[in-house]
């Protein structure tokens, strides 16, 4: 190196400044067998791609689910029942453990059953109602309160009511009253008579005689009946009160003369006990459901030489509760035909 490169060299050289409070590097020691190796770093994850439509309604699916399962639980926990009353559907009346006890069905359905008292120009006649709003609506029979001044209602908790007619149908023989001033009764729960076959056990409940809250059962004896009964708004008169009201069936005239107004509608038969008084009562299934509404019956009072021949002989008839349903919107817009 010439002396004209040093004296460069020395002009531009650089050298680090010395701090002594800063301690030198540790030396450098090669990983040893005993020393644990570094951990790898975690490897990204691959995105899973779903495939649009599917995945979003399988996600759609899971939530549904979810909801559904969780609203049927929170049904059941605040109400105690063991099914969800939905459209299409009927509301639990009897557990069923206890399906076809007649004592529970009784005690389930009696306080939706009521005495219909009408008051007619030569005296009185009894029947029956079922009610189906806990604001105090009744469904009877047209004749039970046909040519009525006025009628009244008891409760099966001794309760008496001023009633009103809503609308009548004497072509299927049934009515809608309306009770003044009541509130929160038990309202019935209406089945479906399509399903009622030959041979399931049944429960009446009715007032015969006037005997408020009479149960009787027995089973579905025949489908299909065809009954003729009076559509005379004067009939329920000129039975004098005696309850029996007239009806033709199997081409045989029961319990006095229909008439020459009448009406045909298909019912169904049963051998549960049935008395005058029970028209426009309860016809009931195994589970409590209203399957039919009670409206004819034979009495051979009418035609028995003495008192111990009268009552009832098993052959009973009830309005299908599926051609109630089927009327109701006429009966609660106020036909009156």
């Amino acid at each position: 190196m010439t002396e004209s490169q040093g004296a460069y060299n020395q002009q531009h050289s650089y050298s680090a400044p010395v701090n002594p409070e800063w301690p030198p590097p540790p030396p450098y020691e090669p990983p040893t067998a005993t020393m644990p190796a570094p951990e790898p770093a975690p490897a990204t994850p691959r995105r899973k791609r779903t495939r649009g439509p599917i995945g979003l309604l399988a996600a759609v699916a899971i939530v549904a689910a979810a909801v559904g399962g969780g609203t049927a639980y929170a049904f059941q926990e605040l109400t105690g029942k063991d099914t969800v009353s939905s459209s299409g559907t009927t509301t639990t009346v009897v557990p069923s453990s206890k399906k076809g006890d007649v004592a529970t069905i009784a005690a389930a359905v009696s306080p939706s059953v009521v005495e219909v008292q009408a008051t007619l120009s030569n005296g009185s006649s009894t029947g029956s109602g079922v009610i189906i709003a806990s604001d105090g609506e009744i469904v009877t029979n047209n004749h039970v309160i046909s040519g009525a001044a006025s009628i009244k209602v008891r409760t099966s908790d001794g309760k008496s009511y001023t009633a009103e007619v809503v609308g009548t149908d004497s072509s299927k023989d049934l009515a809608l009253i309306k009770l003044k001033g009541a509130s929160g009764l038990k309202a019935a729960s209406l089945g479906n008579s399509s399903n009622v076959q030959v041979g399931d056990a049944v429960v009446a409940i009715g007032s015969p005689e006037g005997l408020t809250g009479t149960v009787t059962s027995g089973i579905v004896s025949a489908l299909d009946r065809d009954v003729t009964v009076s559509t005379d708004e004067n009939q329920g008169q000129s039975q004098g009160g005696d309850g029996q009201w007239p009806f033709q069936f199997g081409g045989r005239q029961f319990n006095g003369d229909t008439g020459s107004s009448t009406t045909t509608y298909k019912a169904i038969q049963t051998d549960a006990s049935l008395n005058p008084g029970n028209s426009g009562g309860a016809l009931i299934d195994a589970s409590g459901h209203i399957i039919g509404i009670n409206s004819a019956m034979y009495s051979s009072s009418s035609q028995a030489s003495s008192s111990s021949d009268a009552g009832s002989i098993g052959l009973g008839f009830a309005i299908p509760v599926n051609t109630v349903k089927s009327d109701l919107a006429k009966l609660r817009a106020g036909s009156t035909s």
